[in-house]
């Protein structure tokens, strides 16, 4: 995953996706999540995957499309940066690469000398680090890898050309660098969407890649090769599929890679799924379970080449804080049982290169904690307490996930235990003469954060918020700029639902009342609006909407507004 037009394009072929897994999903699989997977045959690749853990991606970077690297927002890469990488604690590194427009014409199809030398010095970097070093051919696959069924022979030279010059410069790197043949091979660009042709043309670009590589010479004949399904995807027909492609290569040193962003629906938030609930954690558990018996169980090492959430894409706030940590926390840790190895995908948003400070050190602590142990989290991190209202004592029941509570503080200062809290089994009860002390100043919003620290793993932080019933007021707008003034008083926005007043669902996706988080509609906190976005009227008919917005303390509000045109008009209910 990567940028805003890759993320889009790979959603469409999950909605097809979601129909199924939406019912599947729900067939329970919690009693397999409880048991570790037997051990996989210890081969050495097996041993290289899991040395490899964790992993991070250098996304939209060497992979822009533009004219350098810098083209989508990073600055140039520094050999600080990737020292700072691997002090944070990362073992391997994927360098995801576009070579598109440094590629000359045919029939040479000659890749820019200059180009091939900045890969080469990041590449050097990195294993100067001790990092495993993955590189690719990346965004290539849908720039013009994705015509290959009309343009089979144009493709398939142009590809073969760039993985015969890249496997020349870097042949006798250390075998700590790996190869992978492409990023998510997509053909939908000449038209195809046969799964049976899908898999047919990415076997031809694996074992081209393969022939290639194993018979330039160097190190390159027996360095770690990565191969993906059609897309990358999970799923069993296509781990199925490369399975068959790599027992017929018959290498011991080939790797399998997929790629994963969770449950699609609470992935974008959309059609109601804005907690980490059933279906979510289902779909980790089932995804896993067969691609461990698919491949890893039969001897077949996989590395999750990008792991991460799609609605990261619009903004890493679309996934409430305490659900996106859940969602991370068990996949960290059901990944970790299936001897699994991932690299998290970061185009930027986590890791800041320039300060080298995480954005989200909660998620970080999270997923670090992870690759020893569980963490405990609870059935959510937000408090609310209405303003105006006599403060009661306050439970919240804890995912102790088999760790033991220590202490409670707020901003350093530990509580005392059956003064501020008490503690009955898995149900912790903040008592209200504490709530009421943290909530003095009764300013909406969060007033403070209670962290949470346990035996092992990462600490849970409680947000006490202050807050009121929001406010809506009519507004005129377009469909291009549409915003509803909003008091929040406190308030988060977890979701919105759109139907028309005459029936059915308005907006995208009308499959679903719930409208997607950040596509079609997004809080605006610091200039009091919600804003209803363009991808919203794009499929919006003329005429009335209801919508109802859902807030995280249980509030939800109706609005209606009228669409004639552009034109826009919205009034409270």
């Amino acid at each position: 995953m990567t940028t805003r037009i890759h993320k889009s394009v790979l959603s469409l072929t999950l909605v097809t996706a979601l129909l199924l897994s939406l019912f599947s999903s729900m067939a329970g699989a919690a009693s397999a999540g409880a048991q570790a997977a037997p051990a996989p045959a210890k081969t050495k690749m097996q041993t290289y995957v899991e040395a490899m853990q964790p992993g991070w991606n250098l996304g939209n970077t060497l992979d822009a499309t533009g004219a350098d690297e810098t083209s989508w927002g990073n600055p140039r890469v520094t050999e600080q940066l990737i020292k700072n990488i691997a002090a944070q604690g990362f073992k391997s590194i994927r360098i995801p690469v576009t070579w598109d427009q440094h590629i000359g014409a045919a029939p040479g199809y000659a890749i820019d000398k200059a180009y091939m030398d900045r890969v080469e010095e990041v590449v050097g970097w990195a294993l100067e680090a001790k990092l495993y070093v993955m590189i690719n051919v990346h965004h290539d696959s849908w720039l013009w890898v994705s015509h290959m069924e009309p343009k089979h022979d144009e493709v398939l030279a142009r590809y073969n050309a760039a993985w015969t010059q890249i496997a020349e410069r870097f042949k006798d790197h250390p075998n700590k660098l790996m190869f992978e043949s492409i990023n998510e091979p997509r053909f939908s660009e000449g038209g195809t969407t046969d799964e049976v042709k899908m898999t047919q043309m990415v076997e031809e670009l694996n074992l081209s890649f393969h022939q290639i590589v194993r018979s330039s010479g160097g190190n390159n004949a027996v360095r770690p090769l990565v191969l993906p399904t059609v897309l990358t995807s999970p799923s069993k027909e296509n781990t199925a599929n490369l399975y068959k492609t790599i027992t017929q290569l018959n290498d011991p040193n080939l790797i399998a890679t997929v790629h994963y962003y969770g449950f699609w629906p609470f992935s974008v938030n959309i059609a109601g799924y804005t907690t980490f609930e059933k279906d979510t954690k289902n779909d980790i558990i089932q995804t896993f379970d067969s691609v461990y018996d698919t491949l890893v169980a039969r001897g077949i090492p996989v590395i999750v080449g990008e792991f991460g959430l799609l609605g990261f894409d619009k903004h890493t706030g679309v996934i409430e804080q305490g659900e996106k940590l859940k969602f991370f926390e068990f996949l960290t840790y059901y990944l970790k049982q299936k001897k699994i190895t991932t690299m998290l995908w970061d185009n930027g948003q986590h890791f800041n290169r320039k300060t080298y400070k995480w954005s989200d050190p909660e998620l970080f602590n999270v997923l670090k904690a992870g690759l020893k142990t569980r963490s405990s989290t609870a059935e959510s991190d937000l408090v609310y307490l209405k303003k105006g209202t006599s403060v009661k004592d306050t439970q919240v029941t804890l995912n102790l996930n088999g760790n033991k509570l220590n202490s409670l503080s707020v901003q350093g200062k530990q509580l005392k235990q059956g003064k501020d809290y008490k503690l009955n089994g898995g149900v912790l009860t903040l008592k209200a003469n504490l709530l009421t002390k943290l909530t003095s100043s009764k300013k909406y919003g969060t007033n403070a954060v209670i962290t949470a620290k346990f035996n092992q793993g990462a600490d849970w932080s409680f947000k006490v918020i202050v807050y009121d019933k929001p406010q809506l007021k009519d507004a005129a707008g377009t469909t291009a700029a549409f915003t509803i003034p909003t008091v929040f008083n406190g308030n988060q926005l977890a979701t919105m639902e759109a139907v028309y007043t005459t029936g059915g669902n308005a907006g995208p996706q009308d499959w679903t009342p719930f409208k997607e988080f950040g596509n079609t509609f997004a809080p605006a906190y610091d200039t009091g609006g919600i804003k209803l976005l363009p991808d919203f009227f794009k499929d919006v008919k003329d005429g009335e909407v209801a919508l109802k917005f859902h807030f995280w303390n249980g509030d939800v509000l109706t609005y209606t507004i009228t669409k004639k045109g552009t034109s826009v008009t919205g009034k409270t209910s």
